[in-house]
């Protein structure tokens, strides 16, 4: 992993393109400079100009004393690679290249791009952009941007591909007085990307929590390897723009980004222990709530509340966030009971009625907080004329202080009248909303995280097979090379399958009724014929299909009206045989599929299958790369299948392990073959002994074959 210790801690920052004149980007950067209290050494490059606000200026790079840590760079596109090379010849580290006019323009500029990251190959230099707004580290202290001001000092680190959301949030921030650690402004990733950015966040002391805005991931498998380790460490929580076919569309016209699948960055994110927030919004709420508040040892949450209706709403949407409503001991509620009046609900959640002073909140809170089944809460209050916001603030901070391991949350309903309670809760860190479904939202995805990191320090790898595997399934891929097909037939399917440990009713290719006859006596009745076509994908629509077939007649007359009805409906296809199977006893009907994914690679699908598969789409996926025992079962526990799997209404149970083995020697096989485009096993038989796959589809890609 590549060490960004020196571009956020640098010792020296040359501003290449830095100007005096106001307005200017290079006055911009400059400025900022000065202002952030950098303590390392600015150097000014201009050709024209002795000084820029108070710095020496140099006419090049190379006429400065020392060797420079960060070149930013603010010129003209069409200048910037010379200055590039110049910037290598003179020992730089790393370039943060603010221009813009690069691969996002078109093909002229992805030239020009290419050559800059040639550039930075050939000198060892790493560099942030092209076209960003820039960096900043506020604990180091720098700012080498061209934002208008730095934001608070924190511990939050954010990420951006987009230069303008950085901006926007940065001014938003200063309104709301929220810290943070660094802000990355990434354009175009020619170079570094949000994989380096999102590891070097999770090594920096001073970063409690890791904000993304993210319109692509350049490097899927990467970004899978580095960023499960790195969510061991720090919450990371990601905005994935572009998720909409016009989503993605701007996306791509925005910064030159590939737009990848929805599901799988969904599945990504899952697997690395990525939180994924649905809107700005959320992606604060969350933030705010990582940074102040421990993280919860469960999901069992006490609501303590003034009004009835607060109350309802928000125990609703505790259901719908995948909380639990905390139940209280006897001792608890005996307590409320005997020091609340009559009228208040000492069940969850608790009424304390809505003349309820600070006192009568600090009875409730003390008891709730003291019982071993809360593991939060939340503290509803609406204005009345006897409430007292700023009190009962005061005594949310001590209770906050007091039960320092379970979160606390405010959701205080009102305007005018409650702006200095919510401003003294905010101040000491207690995340204070106006409504209270923010709050639990914050509260599930801490949840969410908190199980995610558990499963990630606790997962077992798939096992690897041995090499005598892949060579079988690669001699079986060049033998259809050589016959330029794309689609592999029943019994080459087989013969992978087989290779990789994968449970498969064997399928024998013939060419005569009498052979035909010969194999099906040989495996015993009943068995299946089915035709043998590369071209022909559903055989069922040309009556390439017969089932059942429970003696020699049967299978011969078979064989004929496959070859009759095939050659009428499809004439011209090319027809390798037709392939004899064993017929299997029924039992629950699977899918396990896989298809290639852009960034991210295998994307393993499991559900029910057979003609279930498009009539209730009850499907979940994995990704290939990391996959573990844990996630395999987590997959199967999601979907309907599962029911049945289990033993539905007094049916035997199938064999689950089977299938979690199943599904992981699929993934494997598709990652030891990237030629593979896509993979589906449907339907799979699960029984309660084992598990068989009668029907094996496989296409390869030919260019990666080759």
């Amino acid at each position: 992993m590549s060490d960004l210790k020196l571009l956020f801690s640098p010792r020296s920052i040359a501003v290449i393109g830095a100007s005096k004149k106001e307005g200017k980007i290079g006055h911009s950067i400059m400025a900022n400079l000065r202002e952030s209290g950098f303590t390392g050494q600015v150097y000014p490059i201009n050709l024209k100009e002795k000084e820029i606000l108070g710095f020496k200026c140099y006419p090049s790079i190379k006429e400065v004393p020392e060797a420079v840590d960060v070149a930013v760079i603010a010129v003209p596109a069409e200048l910037s690679v010379n200055v590039a090379q110049e910037c290598g010849e003179a020992g730089v580290k790393f370039l943060v290249v603010i221009t813009a006019g690069f691969k996002e323009v078109g093909e002229e500029g992805l030239k020009r791009e290419q050559e800059l990251v040639r550039i930075c190959k050939k000198y060892n230099m790493r560099m942030v952009g092209p076209n960003v707004v820039g960096i900043l580290d506020t604990h180091t202290p720098f700012n080498a941007s061209f934002t208008p001001g730095a934001p608070p000092q924190g511990k939050i680190a954010f990420i951006s591909q987009s230069g303008a959301m950085l901006l926007a949030i940065l001014d938003w921030s200063r309104s709301v007085n929220l810290g943070f650690s660094r802000m990355i402004s990434m354009g175009n990733k020619a170079d570094l990307n949000e994989v380096d950015f999102i590891w070097a966040a999770s090594e920096d002391p001073q970063t409690s929590v890791i904000l993304c805005y993210l319109e692509d991931v350049t490097d899927g498998e990467r970004f899978l390897e580095v960023v499960r380790e790195a969510s061991k460490r720090k919450p990371i929580i990601i905005l994935k723009a572009g998720t909409s076919q016009a989503g993605a569309r701007a996306a791509s016209s925005h910064t030159g980004a590939l737009a990848g699948s929805n599901i799988a960055y969904d599945t990504a994110f899952r697997q690395c222990g990525v939180l994924r927030a649905e809107n700005m919004a959320d992606l604060f709420d969350l933030a705010i709530a990582f940074v102040n508040q421990p993280i919860p040892k469960g999901k069992n949450i006490a609501i303590i509340t003034n009004s009835g209706g607060p109350g309802i709403i928000a125990t609703d949407s505790v259901e719908r966030e995948n909380l639990e409503m905390a139940k209280f001991s006897k001792e608890t509620t005996s307590t409320l009971r005997d020091h609340l009046p009559p009228e208040a609900s000492v069940y969850n959640p608790v009424d304390v009625l809505g003349d309820a002073p600070a006192d009568r909140y600090r009875t409730a809170l003390e008891a709730v907080l003291a019982d071993e089944s809360t593991q939060s809460a939340l503290v509803l209050l609406s204005p009345t004329a006897v409430t007292e916001p700023v009190k009962t603030a005061e005594l949310l901070v001590e209770m906050r202080q007091k039960y320092a391991e379970k979160p606390l949350f405010a959701s205080y309903m009102g305007g005018e009248t409650l702006v200095e309670g919510s401003t003294l809760l905010t101040q000491h860190g207690i995340p204070t909303y106006t409504f209270p479904e923010p709050a639990l939202k914050a509260i599930s995805g801490m949840v969410k995280y908190s199980k995610m990191r558990k499963a990630l320090h606790e997962a077992k790898a798939i096992e690897s097979l041995t090499e005598a595997s892949r060579q079988e399934v690669k001699a079986t891929f060049y033998d259809v090379l050589r016959d330029k097909r794309l689609v592999l037939l029943g019994n080459e399917t087989t013969r992978v399958a087989e290779a990789y440990g994968i449970p498969v009713a064997p399928i024998y290719l013939v060419n005569s009724p009498e052979e035909a006859v010969e194999r099906a006596e040989a495996m015993g009745y009943p068995v299946v014929l089915k035709i043998a076509s590369p071209k022909i994908i559903h055989k069922t629509d040309v009556g390439g299909v017969k089932v059942g077939l429970e003696s020699a007649q049967e299978v011969r007359n078979a064989y004929l009206e496959i070859m009759e009805s095939v050659n009428r409906l499809m004439p011209g296809a090319p027809i390798y045989g037709i392939e004899v199977q064993k017929m299997m006893p029924k039992g629950n009907e699977l899918i396990i599929g896989m298809t290639r994914d852009l960034q991210f690679g295998p994307l393993i699908a499991f559900g029910m299958g057979g003609i279930y598969v498009n009539l209730l789409k009850d499907v979940s996926f994995r990704l290939a790369k990391g996959l573990t025992v844990q996630d395999i079962e987590q997959m199967i526990t999601e979907t309907k299948a599962y029911t049945l799997l289990r033993g539905y209404r007094g049916s035997t149970p199938s064999d689950i392990p089977s299938i979690v083995k199943t599904i992981a020697r699929v993934a494997q096989l598709s990652l030891d073959f990237p030629e593979i485009a896509e993979m589906d096993l449907n339907p799979v038989i699960a029984y309660p002994d084992g598990a068989v796959a009668l029907d094996v589809k496989i296409t390869i890609s030919y260019d990666k074959l080759k």
